[in-house]
């Protein structure tokens, strides 16, 4: 898409606003990883309790996904919808860390996914409005650059944290990065933003009209939906059932494992977004997906024979090759499949709620394979679940790239 000559070039402070508030985001959204099941398992939490406290926060995200989609298209101001998200997160935090009782972390699970249902069509709608439709997939690679770094570096501090205070301390510093990241959406210029036009039209084209039902019957998106509960299914609980076993065998090390796990795939998105969103212009969408399932089904397989910690983090390197892809191919699906609709964000929403139909199962079987049939079980169970999936990408999942990529 090119964008309209009125708007101009993004001014490069809303560019770096980005950037940071990318970075930000991560190390706030990193508390929210893994280390929710280790802080619950050293409360002395059931591993069933805790795969129902990780269902809730997924259920939730299930049900929000469309209406955060939809509300990001009518919202006057994306940053303002952006900032109460982040603000609620901070809340969850604060809620998690001070009382760690069943209710209190079930409602502050459920608040912290509502509000990403928010934050992800919202970042993927200002990024869009920032740069138009032909730079997407750099701008995304830019994000995950940034995002992997402020993950990376949240990871290690959260995990020194873990290690030498405690784990309540880890939702504590999750609390206080909120202040940095809403410093940086206040960088980000409303006048850059075109948040009230269709994207991802031509100029002066008719504002169209394909609605929900339309969407829901799109065998691409549908598709690729699929996909993506396949991918979640097997990958969701996988590093926090790696965590829980961790805590039973390392005990105080844990913490600083899983950090070390959370790590390792940051280096990897960092180095490697922006040329894995060049070879998904160049090689398409497809052949990427594949690489992204076949380094899954090779991470849970290994993680069923491997209890060195050292040997864990070092396979992390697969789940790094999984986020990079997974991370910038499926905005650039969406956006494929939603040209000319007008329906970006809603699409967004849809294909979100498939990822939380994956996460959510995924948290919650692994959780109960996990106390009736053991660790290396519950692995090849999720190796085989990526190895199905691979195959639908296979034979199913068709290529979504313009035959001719749309210039700049």
């Amino acid at each position: 898409m090119v964008r309209p000559p009125e708007q101009g070039a993004p001014s490069p402070r809303s560019l770096r606003g980005l950037d940071w508030f990318s970075f930000f985001l991560a190390d706030i959204q990193t508390g929210f990883g893994p280390f929710v099941a280790v802080y619950l398992t050293a409360q002395a939490w059931t591993q069933v309790d805790i795969g129902l406290i990780l269902t809730a926060g997924g259920l939730i995200a299930l049900a929000g996904q469309m209406p955060g989609g939809a509300l990001v298209d009518a919202v006057r101001s994306a940053r303002i919808a952006i900032g109460l998200a982040v603000v609620a997160i901070c809340v969850s935090a604060l809620a998690i860390a001070l009382w760690p009782i069943f209710p209190v972390v079930f409602g502050a699970r459920a608040l912290h996914a509502a509000a990403s249902c928010v934050l992800g069509p919202a970042i993927a709608a200002v990024s869009l409005g920032l740069v138009g439709y032909a730079a997407l997939g750099e701008r995304i690679g830019r994000n995950a650059r940034f995002a992997s770094i402020g993950g990376g570096v949240a990871a290690a501090t959260m995990g020194a944290c873990g290690h030498f205070f405690s784990t309540q301390a880890v939702f504590i510093l999750t609390a206080i990065m909120v202040a940095p990241a809403l410093l940086a959406l206040t960088q980000i210029r409303s006048s850059d933003l075109a948040l009230r036009v269709s994207y991802d039209q031509e100029p002066g084209s008719a504002r169209p009209t394909v609605g929900v039902r339309g969407l829901l019957c799109n065998r691409r998106l549908l598709i690729f939906a699929g996909c993506l509960v396949m991918f979640q299914l097997a990958n969701a609980a996988m590093l926090p059932v790696m965590g829980s076993m961790l805590t039973v065998r390392s005990g105080e090390w844990a913490a600083t494992v899983v950090a070390a796990c959370m790590v390792v795939p940051q280096f990897i998105v960092a180095g490697f977004a922006p040329w894995i969103g060049r070879q998904a212009e160049l090689r398409g969408r497809r052949p990427l997906l594949l690489v992204c399932f076949v380094a899954l089904a090779l991470r849970a397989g290994s993680f069923a024979f491997v209890t060195n910690p050292y040997l864990i983090v070092a396979l992390q390197v697969f789940d790094g090759v999984s986020a990079v892809i997974l991370g910038i191919v499926f905005p650039l699906v969406v956006a494929d499949i939603t040209r000319d609709t007008g329906r970006f964000n809603l699409a967004l929403g849809i294909v979100g709620s498939a990822v939380g139909i994956g996460a959510s199962l995924s948290t919650t079987l692994a959780g109960y394979m996990l106390d009736h049939f053991g660790s290396a079980v519950t692995f090849c169970s999720m190796a085989g679940v990526a190895a199905a999936g691979m195959l639908l990408v296979l034979l199913v999942m068709p290529e979504t790239r313009p035959e001719t990529p749309p210039k700049a």
